[in-house]
């Protein structure tokens, strides 16, 4: 075995681990906002705040696990711009829920497209990358639909209205999970 191979055994090993985490939170994180979310909407706002935090650090040590943050300019530019979003969220969550979810929406678009670009980079080493170029471009066009939430002033936009976009991202880290450990299973086995 050559160190290339072990590299890319390695790799793709975190990214099962990786992707098993991140759908472990999201999911978490749905149920917090279909219950106490709901229920609690100063509670609510947090988790509106915390949702691009998570995803801030998620990218953060990804980056820094496959390489550095000057290799993954996409993971880089994921973090930095969930890590912005967060702030600007924690800021307007309790008082205009409204510029909360617009900001969610143009967040989502962005970091869908950057994570579109991550999977498609990653697909030569790690294979297996089609549910995260799914994510990516529903994560696109998502956004669009929390722009809309946006500016509707007689609804009430809350962590309940994006926990179904974080149960589809929870979704799509799930199957990429799953996804990996078939694709190893496969190449250890070959039939």
């Amino acid at each position: 075995m050559n160190q290339d191979t072990t590299r890319s055994q390695s790799d793709r090993s975190w990214l099962k681990r990786y992707y098993a985490v991140r759908a472990l939170f999201s999911f978490a994180w749905v149920a917090l906002a279909f219950t106490l979310g709901r229920s609690l909407p100063g509670f609510g706002s947090v988790l509106l705040a915390i949702y691009p935090t998570w995803d801030s650090l998620a990218n953060f040590y990804d980056a820094k696990r496959s390489g550095g943050l000057r290799a993954n300019p996409t993971q880089t530019g994921n973090m930095a711009t969930s890590a912005a979003v967060a702030l600007a969220v924690g800021l307007f969550a309790p008082t205009d829920p409204h510029a909360a979810i617009g900001v969610i929406g143009g967040w989502a678009t962005l970091s869908g497209l950057l994570q579109l670009a991550t999977a498609v980079r990653r697909w030569r080493g790690a294979s297996a990358q089609w549910p995260m170029i799914l994510s990516g471009a529903q994560s696109t066009l998502a956004g669009g639909a929390f722009v809309k939430l946006a500016g509707n002033a007689t609804a009430h936009p809350g962590a309940v209205d994006v926990a179904p976009y974080a149960a589809f991202g929870a979704f799509y880290f799930l199957v990429s999970t799953i996804s990996l450990i078939v694709s190893d299973l496969r190449h250890s086995n070959p039939a």
